[in-house]
């Protein structure tokens, strides 16, 4: 089984995709650590290093490359990162979203990340802005276009565990025979 979990930077898709992959005992692979990880690699924060990706486009494509790869050679895992359930196309078993509001996450940021709020909330709008536009640019992708996920949750709203719940009982109910089709995924250009 492979299931995506993507999301804006502070939506809980890492505490959600490590719950769902201990709750069915899968692999979790997060495209937000393997980013971060890139980043520290290089001495950037995370917020210099997506700036560098705007203009160095190898960085996005090597790190989407090497999650397509996983999504598409891989089984029994979690995918997570906010391209996930493009990446992963009809790979997937099933496709989540997780939001908040821009304040809820920015909070949570500066909570993770010990810092001002403001500031975490302002960084995290630039970072998501700067994303979007790459991946428009890149790939075709309207990272707003929340048609090919199977559902969407605030995660504002409810916490970590009634969040599980929620895509637990969407996985575990599902009826393949009962199935209109999965969404399709569409991508102007290869990864």
């Amino acid at each position: 089984m492979l299931l995506t979990v993507s999301g804006p930077p502070g939506s809980g898709k890492s505490t959600t995709a490590e719950l769902l992959a201990d709750r069915f005992d899968l692999e979790h692979v997060s495209g937000g650590d393997i980013f971060r990880e890139l980043a520290e690699e290089r001495d950037y924060t995370p917020l210099e290093f997506n700036k560098l990706a705007e203009e160095n486009d190898q960085i996005d494509r090597d790190l989407d490359r090497r999650l397509y790869e996983i999504a598409v050679e891989r089984d029994d895992l979690v995918l997570e990162s906010r391209l996930a359930g493009w990446l992963a196309g009809e790979q997937a078993d099933f496709r989540f979203w997780l939001d908040a509001p821009a304040r809820v996450r920015g909070e949570r940021i500066a909570e993770r990340e010990e810092k001002d709020p403001e500031r975490a909330t302002e960084e995290t709008k630039a970072r998501e802005a700067s994303e979007a536009k790459r991946y428009q640019e890149y790939y075709g992708i309207d990272i707003r276009d929340l048609t090919i996920y199977d559902l969407s949750v605030n995660t504002a709203r409810w916490g970590p565990d009634a969040v599980l719940d929620m895509l637990v009982t969407a996985v575990e109910v599902y009826e393949a025979d009962a199935d209109e089709g999965q969404a399709y995924v569409e991508i102007d250009d290869e990864f």
